[in-house]
């Protein structure tokens, strides 16, 4: 697709998404799944925890596995003890980078602000803007003319740069223009903001009371890990996974869905020993890239990126990012839809030993300035003893992290086709189509009758009926055929299934494929089971 504005106007329209609180003027950076979207993302959620987790086979060894291993799962609170996020480095670490308009008063993320170099005779400015990218040239060039006191028609007087930078990326902030400024140097330093949000526990509310919303699920995944171990009877090599809501103060959430405050997150904690863990992460990145493409993104629109030393992150050995081409960034770039990421040994440690310090290498507990532990970990033994080698040792963690609402709007972005269909007389019309795979697909088959008479009605409510027990389907008796096919397009619906005047006598019905548009006929009795092997293929 080439804009993302068609794609919004979809998803409100047919009910995938809403801002949320949106008759009180929306609340930025967060956002409710209507009838349709709250489908969609949960047959996504569904899917990965069927295909990682529940429909493992932990006897068999997948292929790039290094053996066998066992998977289950976990649902942990959104509120954990406070010392959680000390040892785990995020109420220390967890910060962006934010800047203060003097001027406007509004506090921006110092590395999502984007401008261009402007000249205008001996003067060269660099003006910010907020714009989506679309609109980035045309937004610059207002407030250019604007600020230089410069009319439209002046507008060739003016040089704009080629390049769309940063701001963390300009070396002074003396000659930028803010994003809602008039005058020049309104910025500030950037300085640290915690990207976690605070509540409290109890009634009383003192700051010993104070803890946090998780900022990711994985924590609770290894605050858990040694309950696993005595509960499950699992043995290294094994993975936990889990999905859950988390929560991030972002300061400029935006492009639609991509960056929000509320999100959910489908994480795996896979644990397994040190000498193997390379071969490990190996074997998850490439899986998890598969997994994509099996569920219908574009190989082209996905790419695979190592990260850089200066990238990663204090505990982590490796990463890779799974990124896509989201059609909101400019051509060329890819947004983050999953990170594999090799954390080693730190946060087993450091919640058993307290906050390891990443200046150290190896790495050894943070100390204060009394020379004892800056956060005390929980002194509990989180290592593991192999029962058959009687080997003990910390083990390493692989952890593949996926965002669901990310990966919601990459798979609309996909899905989101015109194309031209013949209407009901024959004509082609351009018709709207979500191509969403059909595991994902909201709504998997609707049933019309052709005309709501000659019992046509009865047979096509007993079909529906007897599709309703094993999936979501909807059933349509109102308007042309033919509209009803372009209104199931809109929803993505991959089957549609037509009672018509034979199936009085014959007992067959038309079912229609949403992106071949082939029709074929099958026995009603045999309904059921196409539907199911259909979306199962």
């Amino acid at each position: 697709m080439k804009s993302m504005d068609a794609l919004v106007s979809l998803c409100k329209r047919r009910g995938f998404l809403f801002q949320s609180s949106e008759i009180y003027g929306g609340v930025q950076g967060l956002w409710d799944y209507g009838p349709l979207g709250v489908e969609l993302k949960r047959n996504l959620k569904d899917a990965w925890w069927q295909d990682m987790i529940s429909g493992h086979n932990e006897l068999a060894t997948p292929a790039g596995a290094p053996s066998p291993f066992e998977m289950v799962g976990l649902d942990c609170t959104i509120l954990m003890h406070p010392q959680v996020w000390k040892c785990s480095g995020h109420y220390d670490l967890f910060h962006d980078y934010m800047v203060d308009c003097r001027e406007s008063k509004k506090r921006y993320r110092h590395d999502q602000v984007r401008g261009r170099f402007v000249e205008y005779k001996d003067q060269k400015i660099f003006v910010t803007t907020l714009a989506e990218i679309e609109q980035e040239i045309d937004e610059i060039r207002r407030r250019s003319l604007k600020f230089f006191k410069l009319r439209p028609k002046n507008a060739d007087d003016i040089t704009i740069g080629d390049e769309s930078i940063t701001l963390d990326k300009v070396d002074s902030h003396d000659d930028v223009l803010g994003p809602d400024a008039k005058t020049l140097g309104t910025l500030t330093e950037p300085r640290e903001f915690n990207l976690m949000f605070k509540t409290t526990l109890g009634a009383l509310g003192g700051e010993d009371d104070t803890t946090f919303l998780r900022p990711e699920t994985a924590q609770g995944i290894f605050v858990n890990f040694k309950n696993v171990l005595d509960s499950s009877r699992v043995r290294v090599p094994f993975g936990i996974g889990q999905v859950g809501k988390s929560f991030r103060n972002e300061i400029t959430p935006r492009n639609f869905t991509f960056r929000s405050r509320e999100f959910e997150q489908m994480e795996i904690e896979f644990f397994c020993h040190p000498d193997q863990s390379q071969d490990w992460y190996r074997y998850w990145r490439d899986r998890r890239m598969a997994w994509y493409t099996e569920m219908g993104l574009s190989g082209e629109s996905l790419i695979m990126r190592e990260h850089e030393q200066s990238e990663l992150a204090h505990y982590s050995v490796g990463t890779a990012d799974i990124e896509y081409a989201f059609p909101f960034l400019p051509e060329g770039e890819y947004g983050e839809l999953e990170g594999i990421a090799h954390r080693g040994d730190f946060d087993l440690r450091s919640h058993m030993e307290g906050k390891l310090d990443p200046a150290t290498n190896p790495m050894t507990v943070q100390l204060g300035e009394d020379g004892k532990p800056k956060y005390r970990g929980s002194g509990k033994d989180l290592t593991y003893r192999d029962d058959i080698s009687n080997e003990k040792f910390t083990p390493h963690v692989i952890e593949p992290s996926a965002g669901a609402d990310r990966a919601a709007l990459a798979f609309l972005c996909e899905a989101y086709t015109e194309d031209e269909a013949p209407d009901e007389k024959g004509n082609l019309q351009t018709r709207t189509v979500m191509k969403l795979h059909p595991r994902l697909a909201p709504i998997k088959a609707a049933v019309f009758p052709l005309v709501k008479k000659d019992g046509m009605p009865e047979i096509a409510q007993e079909i529906y009926a007897g599709l309703k027990q094993h999936f979501n389907v909807f059933y349509d008796a109102k308007g042309a055929v033919g509209r009803r096919y372009r209104r199931q397009d809109e929803a993505g619906t991959p089957y549609c299934i037509t009672v018509d005047g034979d199936s009085l006598t014959d007992k067959t019905v038309t079912i229609r494929d949403r992106d071949s548009l082939e029709q074929t006929r099958i026995k009603i009795d045999d309904v059921v089971d196409v539907i199911r092997s259909r979306i199962l293929q």
